[in-house]
């Protein structure tokens, strides 16, 4: 065992010589290091919001759990967040501060998906998100689509920044006010993709099932929903090479060399102190004007 100071608090690391990515090597202690590098960019991401976590407590070839509801064992400093599902209650683990990453990857919790609400207003996201799902391993076309759905975005007045995921795709994040309830948002993003889809029907689909897409790109805007998650800005993926989901300025996208899995445990850090998103703005966008926008551009 051995013990990290972090902020204010001091966390135990058990085993940290562990390996949890059986093909590369890293550990617990690698993991942890990762966490606390990125804690200053990735912290203010997660503040506020629900979390689920995906552990992996012997490692990528074990059994893998996904965990809603804080542990008994988790320290009282750790924000919790109980929040309504149908039939009773969930009480979220919540990531106020950087401490909260190194002890949740002390308990090899690999990946982190956040909500995309916060707990003042749980029914009200305040991020929209487009998740760009190639049909195979395919990053050109998702750079096409992503430089296809942001002129949409850029005609509808709403600012936009891609992020990696770390598999084959990319998310498209739009910052919201946060006073507009989950269906409505994702009503608004199922018109955006099914706008997108309509001029482009070669290329892009808005089918949920498989077998109706193809090998056009699905444009997938299924998480914005209540209760439901999206891979937290540079969180480390559970798979071979310990990829990262990595915010992405757009200038970066038109680089050849980058793809969904370019950053990773290893780089994302340097990645992160680059501060691509700085460019989006700090108050997010009401839809009241891009919906109307969006109507005009459909003829409704």
């Amino acid at each position: 065992m051995t013990t990290v100071r972090i902020g204010r608090r001091t966390v135990e690391v058990r085993r940290p010589d562990k390996v949890l990515f059986p093909e590369d090597g890293y550990t617990k202690a690698d993991l942890v290091d990762h966490y606390r590098g990125v804690a200053p960019y990735m912290v203010p991401q997660l503040r506020g919001r629900p979390l689920m976590v995906e552990r992996y407590p012997d490692g990528l070839g074990g059994p893998r759990f996904m965990q809603k509801n804080v542990s008994e064992h988790y320290p009282d400093w750790i924000t919790r967040a109980e929040v309504p599902k149908e039939g009773g209650t969930v009480t979220h683990p919540v990531c106020d501060e950087p401490a909260t990453l190194v002890y949740l990857a002390d308990q090899a919790c690999i990946t982190l998906h956040r909500w995309l609400s916060r707990t003042r207003a749980v029914d009200c996201p305040d991020v929209l998100v487009f998740d760009l799902d190639p049909a195979e391993d395919d990053f050109a076309r998702v750079r096409e689509a992503a430089h296809l759905l942001r002129e949409l975005l850029q005609e509808l007045k709403l600012p936009s920044a891609p992020m990696t995921t770390g598999s084959r795709g990319l998310h498209v994040v739009v910052p919201l006010n946060g006073r507009h309830g989950f269906d409505e948002v994702r009503e608004f993003a199922r018109d955006v993709a099914d706008t997108l889809a309509d001029a482009h029907p070669d290329r892009l689909t808005t089918a949920a099932r498989k077998k109706e897409r193809g090998d056009r790109l699905y444009l997938d805007v299924q998480r914005n929903a209540y209760a439901q998650t999206a891979v937290a800005p540079f969180s480390v993926r559970a798979r071979p090479g310990a990829p990262v989901a990595a915010p992405i300025a757009w200038e970066q996208l038109d680089d050849p060399s980058v793809d969904a899995r370019t950053w990773t445990i290893d780089n994302a850090v340097e990645q992160a102190g680059r501060e691509p998103w700085a460019g989006l703005p700090r108050s997010g966008r009401s839809l009241g004007p891009a919906r109307r926008a969006l109507d005009a551009l459909r003829g409704r």
